[in-house]
């Protein structure tokens, strides 16, 4: 396959390309770079430095190769930066991914693997596990602009050939370490657990220990990010073989509790993790756990590190390695 990516600097979009150029794929990354790291494009990959809207750049780069498919993975991620600058999100999420959308039609790309997110169901009140049916209840606006995203898909069916995959929440690092999380401003649970290991920051600030959980804390379904690379692989080989528009959750259905996973990142590094409560945090939901059973019985794919301590580690040990670098 030949495949266009955009985002390929960032900390999903480059573990695809690694899937990709791995099975012997070829890819194109478009980055920015305002929230990607260029250290983390792959050094086999092809790589242009433009924003998803320059109409032109990515018109010529359609016309000059043959791609099969375009994987769009940039965009902004920050739930509570979301809150406080709605505006961005919709520019950039929304209206950019919509134009970049065009611009493959016009160019005669028609195929298209959407980046989503589970955030879009919001808070699921009830025990059971989210599927795709699960009705939409958007806390912010990074899960609204998403969801606008993927109505502008489903809305054009006649011009597109999409899979919308919804990401539950996405942690760990690639095994032989040559891509991991790189951010200015860490927000994700499993992350900043890595930093304290590494002696970055001195505690977690956990947001909230009033939710309607067992131990008061919110509850996520983390999957490693190397198994979720490999299910966009898959899902792109499905789409280009049977040319039928789908969406699809990517999630393990277990659910981790905040204090789970510090316990665990504790037991492995002998009681590091200092951490304190502090008041819930804007746009957070309650829990988010998936049903998988839809994609399982789509692809050809099955987790191959469905471990909440192979996750912890793989982040702990790319923290070492880009702190090591630091230094």
């Amino acid at each position: 396959m030949n495949i266009l990516l955009t985002g390929g600097a960032g900390y999903i979009g480059s573990h695809a390309a690694l899937s990709l150029l791995d099975q012997g794929h070829n890819v194109h990354i478009v980055d920015d770079l305002s929230t990607g790291n260029e250290i983390l494009v792959p050094e086999n990959a092809q790589f242009t430095n433009c924003n998803i809207n320059k109409e032109n750049i990515i018109s010529d780069l359609i016309k000059n190769s043959k791609f099969d498919l375009l994987m769009h993975f940039a965009g902004f991620i920050q739930v509570e930066e979301s809150v406080q600058q709605p505006e961005k999100y919709f520019e950039n999420n929304t209206n950019n991914a919509i134009k970049l959308f065009n611009t493959c039609k016009d160019n005669g790309l028609n195929n298209i693997v959407f980046s989503s997110t589970a955030a879009a169901y919001g808070s699921v009140s009830n025990n059971e596990l989210i599927d795709e049916n699960t009705n939409l209840n958007p806390q912010n606006p990074y899960a609204e602009s998403k969801i606008r995203t993927e109505r502008f898909l489903f809305d054009n069916q006649d011009d597109f050939k999409f899979i919308i995959l919804r990401y539950f929440n996405v942690a760990g690092a690639d095994k032989k370490l040559r891509s991991g999380q790189i951010s200015k401003k860490s927000t994700h649970l499993i992350k900043i657990l890595s930093e304290v290991v590494v002696g970055k920051r001195d505690q977690i600030e956990i947001y909230g220990n009033d939710y309607n959980t067992p131990d008061g804390t919110t509850i996520r379904d983390f999957i490693h990010v190397s198994d979720l690379a490999d299910i966009h692989t898959e899902i792109a080989k499905y789409l280009l073989e049977n040319l039928e528009s789908n969406l699809f959750n990517c999630g393990y259905g277990n659910g981790f509790s905040v204090l789970d996973v510090i316990q665990a990142a504790n037991n492995i590094y002998q009681n590091k993790i200092n951490y304190k409560f502090s008041n819930r945090r804007d746009g957070d939901v309650e829990k988010l756990i998936s049903s998988n059973a839809k994609i399982l019985d789509h692809i050809n794919w099955k987790p191959k590190h469905n471990d909440l301590k192979e996750i912890i580690n793989s982040s702990v040990r790319w923290e070492e390695k880009i702190n090591a670098s630091n230094t």
